[in-house]
């Protein structure tokens, strides 16, 4: 029994690929990443500006959020097959000068369509950054240290999102849209020198065959589903173009899964599936993605149209929320390897389900004292849940369909935030019909706040479908991370 203690106590000591200095190897690809969240939500705060600059609607002009996650969605599941034909470096170098160039795009676009062009340019290059970033970081560090290394890519996700908006509001408030994406070329440059200096390559080349049947199943499966809920916003939900396209999207996706679980070498394992653990993992982090999404989607539009603040401004009012998300994040990977996932999540949940009801409950007259409390509040709970329900997933797994799982889970994390923040924005435009249908002529702020309303709710009973899944957490780990 103690031979088998102490090789178990050896195990999670030992990294599977062991690497001199792994937070140093992880640099270029957590400042990649978290330029690659930076994105995906800092044009949130924008968007009335670009409604305006542009001439286009809200369902629209969603698109540039939309089409970003998208185009993740597609690459996410093609990732596993990338790195089987590329090395490490060969991927994140070329996904770090792809994301440049659809900056450099997006920052000259002189219409709309350039400039979502330009973004979905951007969505490749994340595509590829966000699972190998998570791959790498479960292959080069050892167990016991595993919970705080996924705490800090944790915290590359989830602070991301929550300082684009403040970032950009600052922006905003001084300079054009434009520099948005400017600004993200420095940062860029210098994550492409970590990573030709001290990204090793930790997976082999085989190059196996391409079943391109596949690929294209996975793209139109993929794309049709977001790009039917996405259409409700201009034609609602009992539309032709709305139902067949997520029919559509439905059907071919059936078809991709029974495709990789009938073949020898799939290209993404969905047998990983199979695994309890990692099920529950991913069912959590889809829906707290979708928590986080629908409700950054919301806010800096509900701040800046509901309560009639300007933009620079609202990027000073969400920043408290990003603080205490950088803070939280950061603290939850650990809570992981001293008390396992069930604890923080339930409560993580709990909280998020507090701070999406108190947005839900706001008006046109609301404090922005209480914005903020609600904010911090939502992102205490988001990122609490976040690292420990992913790193339970992910821990699940072992062998080569750990690979799969990253991708399974980043893939199926951004079509969830793409389709919740697109609900949010059909959300959005029926609260605002609903308010006006019962007589209001006036107060276009009311009328934009009820809209909003229905968005937050949405965001709560995420919260609550997240808190009811989170008991299927196991009270205990399979093994102790703690380091003896």
């Amino acid at each position: 029994m103690d031979t088998v203690e102490n090789n178990q106590a050896a195990a999670a000591k030992t990294a599977r690929v062991p690497v001199a200095h792994p937070m140093l190897a992880m640099m270029g690809m957590l400042i990649g990443g978290f330029v690659g969240m930076f994105s995906e939500t800092s044009l949130n705060i924008a968007l009335p500006q670009l409604m305006a600059q542009l001439g286009v609607s809200t369902a629209t002009v969603q698109w540039l959020v939309t089409g970003y996650m998208l185009m993740i969605g597609i690459v996410l599941p093609l990732s596993s097959l990338i790195t089987k034909w590329f090395t490490t470096r060969q991927v994140i170098l070329f996904a770090l000068a792809d994301f440049a160039v659809g900056a450099a795009i997006s920052a000259l676009a002189p219409g709309f369509g350039v400039l979502l062009v330009g973004r979905m340019i951007q969505g490749i290059a994340t595509g590829l950054i966000l699972p190998l970033m998570f791959t790498v970081a479960m292959q080069i560090f050892p167990p016991y240290k595993l919970g705080a290394a996924m705490g800090i890519v944790g915290l590359v996700i989830m602070f991301a999102p929550a300082v684009g908006p403040t970032l950009a509001g600052l922006i905003l408030g001084i300079a054009s849209w434009r520099w948005i994406f400017w600004l993200f070329i420095p940062f860029l440059a210098i994550a492409f020198i970590f990573a030709v200096t001290s990204l090793k390559n930790i997976a082999h080349v085989t190059r196996p065959k391409v079943d391109f049947i596949s690929i294209l199943l996975s793209m139109v499966g993929f794309g049709s589903l977001v790009v039917g809920v996405s259409l409700a916003s201009d034609y609602g939900w009992a539309s032709a173009a709305v139902i067949g396209s997520i029919v559509l999207g439905i059907v071919v996706l059936a078809w991709y899964t029974h495709r990789q679980l009938t073949m020898e070498h799939p290209i993404l394992n969905l047998r990983a599936f199979s695994i309890p653990g990692f099920r529950v993992g991913t069912g959590l982090v889809m829906v707290n993605f979708g928590i986080i999404l629908s409700a950054m989607y919301l806010l800096p539009m509900y701040i800046q149209k509901g309560l009639l603040v300007p933009v620079a401004l609202t990027g000073i009012i969400m920043f408290p929320g990003g603080i205490m998300n950088a803070i939280v994040s950061a603290i939850s990977g650990r809570m992981y390897d001293q008390v396992g996932a069930r604890k923080p999540a339930i409560l993580g949940f709990i909280i998020s389900m507090v701070g999406a009801l108190m947005l839900a409950l706001t008006s046109a007259q609301s404090t922005i004292a209480y914005v903020i409390a609600a904010h911090v509040i939502l992102m205490i709970g988001a990122p609490m849940a976040m690292s420990p329900s992913q790193t339970h997933g992910l821990n699940s797994l072992t062998g080569p369909v750990a690979a799969d799982g990253s991708a399974i889970m980043n893939t199926l994390q951004q079509v969830v935030g793409a389709i919740s923040t697109a609900i949010a924005t059909s959300l959005l435009g029926i609260g605002q019909a609903a308010y006006m249908a019962n007589g209001a002529t006036n107060k276009a702020a009311d009328a934009f706040t009820n809209g909003a309303h229905y968005g937050f709710y949405f965001t709560f009973v995420l919260a609550l479908v997240g808190c009811l899944l989170a008991f299927r957490l196991p009270k205990k780990e399979k093994y102790s991370t703690k380091e003896n």
